[in-house]
């Protein structure tokens, strides 16, 4: 299983042959897992390799602005829930309230969905493609970074005066 960061064909062409390869996704608020994809055949294998479909008592939507399923091939943002959904952030009840959303597709109470800011598509067969972040967040080495708030980090720091090796004209500036 290849899980954490997106599988390229690269890896699936160098560890599928032989054995059964399964493409994971999911963020860390849905208990990692929520949906997997398994390569069936490696040489045959669509660019970028799908991260698959919900497994039992989770669910995945592509939905645009207004909460509606997105069709095949149009990108929108991917929703998760179920069973392994996390309760919200810690101490962040504003950040809990923006990401942990009603389900506006079921009928059980509370029931709600986390808005992973990953943009997806429906492909043709029903499995999910990863197309990248709606925003700025990176990962590095595994965490995730918000580049905003690094920004806004480095806004309120003092500036502190340009090594004259290292004198420029954005010196001094963000």
């Amino acid at each position: 299983i290849s899980a954490g960061e997106a599988c390229s064909l690269e890896i699936v062409k160098r560890w599928a042959s032989g054995r059964r390869f399964f493409n994971g996704y999911g963020p860390t608020e849905a208990s990692v897992g929520p949906l997997l994809y398994e390569v069936k055949d490696p040489l045959q294998e669509a660019n970028p390799i799908p991260i698959g479909r919900p497994l039992s008592n989770q669910q995945a939507y592509v939905l645009n602005g207004q909460f509606q399923s997105q069709p095949v091939d149009v990108p929108g943002e991917l929703y998760v829930g179920g069973v392994g959904l996390a309760r919200g952030y810690h101490l962040r009840p504003e950040l809990t309230a923006e990401r942990f959303v009603p389900n506006p597709f079921s009928g059980a109470p509370g029931a709600r969905l986390y808005r992973t800011g990953d943009l997806s598509r429906y492909r043709a067969d029903g499995s999910i493609e990863f197309l990248g972040r709606i925003d700025e967040q990176v990962k590095v080495r595994g965490f995730r970074v918000e580049l905003g708030e690094v920004e806004a980090a480095l806004r309120a720091t003092p500036l502190m005066p340009c090594p004259s090796f290292r004198a420029s004209p954005s010196c001094g500036s963000i």
